[in-house]
């Protein structure tokens, strides 16, 4: 009976994984800007409270921060055009130096023909700039971000609704429940708005402080592109460990080819390095806490997942959707127990208990 209960189980998680995948493939051009509409309400939240304290109407509110996403996308998106652009153009250049680099190792290494040849067919040189890995990588990411702001009049339609919805819920659930229902909602509710606005908007920040001092670093050294390195810093940073490899690697590999000696790159990949762990280990777990903490295993999963169903804009997003999941059923005695699954550390998982018990004895006291 218990075997049966399991393949039941088991068949069971697989027909919701493949309706899943379904559903979201199928409503892609709308659940992409949904999603990204989400995060955008939760960083200007704060900012359309702080304008409705200071006694300006709702409506005036919503005006002001579409204005303000309206004016950050065009600035960004016209940035980010030039750069990738101007890099495109001058990739010619870098294929010459990165030639002329190889032919230095194997004079170096002293390698035979054979050897050489062998080398060429396992690495596909020829096509690791030009045409290859490096090169599709950047204008395929680049190209999703740029095709984000296709859907743009959708996604400010739904931050219209989203910020709306926020500030009017919790007098509904007032008017909809008895007291000590509508209570017990409330603070549920404000649980998880807060943390998943204190990660939205922490995490969103940090990026934009790091890619400000890694396009600092790369410009005081001369380093082409940095703009273009910059946002990539920003964006990449939403996916932990993977996202600082290719944030250090690109332009690490951009300051080889560029200067005629090692030292220059090797100064600036320490930088950069040294910027990361600073930024990873010290002020990330400070601000962020348990909400960054996802198990590795999960993150490599969702990566998998959501890339296969949304490519590179589901990559970079599939870390703050798996983070507002595990956020949500954090909050919830039923589906405590998965969110201490979904994390990596061992004390994530104690704080998430220990927050689930406060939250149940002030339920127990309430009224």
């Amino acid at each position: 009976m218990k075997e049966k209960n399991k393949a039941l189980t088991i068949i069971a998680v697989i027909a919701i994984i493949i309706f899943a995948y379904v559903v979201l493939s199928t409503l892609k051009s709308i659940l992409i800007p949904f999603f990204i509409a989400i995060i955008l309400s939760f960083i200007f939240e704060p900012l359309y409270d702080f304008l409705k304290n200071k006694k300006i109407p709702g409506f005036v509110a919503i005006i002001l921060i579409l204005l303000i996403i309206v004016a950050v996308a065009n600035i960004t998106s016209l940035f980010i055009f030039t750069s990738v652009n101007t890099f495109s153009a001058d990739l010619p250049k870098y294929e010459e130096k990165f030639r002329n680099l190889i032919n230095t190792l194997y004079n170096f290494l002293r390698l035979s023909d054979e050897d050489i040849s062998k080398m060429h067919e396992s690495l596909n040189l020829k096509n690791l700039l030009m045409q290859g890995s490096i090169t599709g990588f950047l204008t395929s990411l680049f190209t999703s971000i740029l095709g984000i702001f296709g859907d743009f009049v959708l996604i400010l339609i739904y931050v219209v609704f989203l910020l709306s919805e926020m500030g009017s819920i919790r007098q509904r659930i007032k008017n909809a429940y008895n007291v000590e229902k509508a209570y017990k909602i409330s603070e549920i509710l404000n649980e998880i708005f807060a943390d998943v606005k204190k990660y939205l908007v922490g995490k969103t920040l940090i990026n934009f402080i790091q890619a400000v001092i890694f396009g600092f670093i790369l410009w005081a050294f001369g380093v082409d592109f940095y703009i273009v390195w910059a946002f990539l810093c920003f964006f990449s940073h939403y996916v932990p460990n993977i996202g600082s490899l290719i944030s250090t690697i690109l332009p690490g590999l951009i300051a080889v080819l560029q200067f005629d000696n090692l030292i220059t790159p090797v100064i600036i990949i320490i930088l950069l390095i040294i910027v990361q762990n600073v930024i990873g280990n010290i002020l990330e777990p400070k601000y962020l806490g348990d909400q960054l903490d996802l198990s590795p295993l999960l993150l490599l999963f969702s990566l998998i997942f959501w890339g296969y169903v949304w490519g590179i804009v589901g990559m970079v997003l599939s870390v703050p959707i798996m983070s507002i999941i595990k956020i949500t059923l954090s909050k919830f005695e039923s589906t405590r127990s998965v969110a201490v699954l979904m994390s990596y550390d061992k004390e994530s998982g104690r704080e998430i208990t220990s927050k689930i018990k406060a939250i149940t004895k002030r339920k127990s006291k309430s009224p």
